[in-house]
């Protein structure tokens, strides 16, 4: 069945999202807790949980090719973690949270430098590049009953407008 590009970019962003696990050398295990458009958690949840959110508001797009087939822009996601907090320093659990995300995010990069991002693909990645905001931490607030994180993650996506599935 052929899957929407963009759902298979965020599906692919999940997947190597889960792979942050004590075992492979990080403090979280986010196996099975990480979630794509979920912006409301509750008290039932298990902590720590992670969602990818796409920003509420569309950027103004870049120049199309001069067919106007095709679209070349940055297409910007926040990536929240929602903790367990500590009595003392609500926030300090977030902190650790977002820094295994950021350790994530930047081996993907590392790996990635072919511009090969989130791949293999078949034929040329539709990710061209990945950049990482710093992040915000908030301790508990009207958004979460718990301390949270979230964190800017813009991809470069190019988009054949003509063949807007994957396989």
């Amino acid at each position: 069945m052929k899957v929407p590009l963009r759902l298979e970019i965020l599906r692919r962003l999940t997947a190597a999202l889960e792979d942050i696990t004590v075992a492979n050398g990080y403090q979280h295990d986010l196996t099975g807790r990480v979630y794509r458009g979920r912006s409301i958690f509750g008290e039932s949840d298990p902590l720590p949980v992670i969602s990818i959110l796409e920003v509420p508001v569309q950027p103004d797009p870049n120049a199309s090719a001069t067919d106007g087939a095709t679209n070349d822009g940055a297409w910007e996601l926040v990536i929240q973690g929602f903790v367990e907090d500590d009595k003392d320093n609500p926030t300090d659990p977030a902190h650790f949270l977002m820094a295994d995300v950021k350790m994530r995010l930047g081996e993907i990069c590392k790996q990635n430098q072919d511009f090969n991002i989130l791949g293999p693909w078949d034929g040329a990645s539709p990710v061209t590049d990945l950049r990482v905001g710093q992040g915000v931490v908030r301790p508990p607030d009207e958004v979460s009953y718990t301390a949270y994180f979230w964190l800017t993650a813009t991809l470069q996506v190019v988009d054949d407008l003509t063949a807007p599935y994957y396989m």
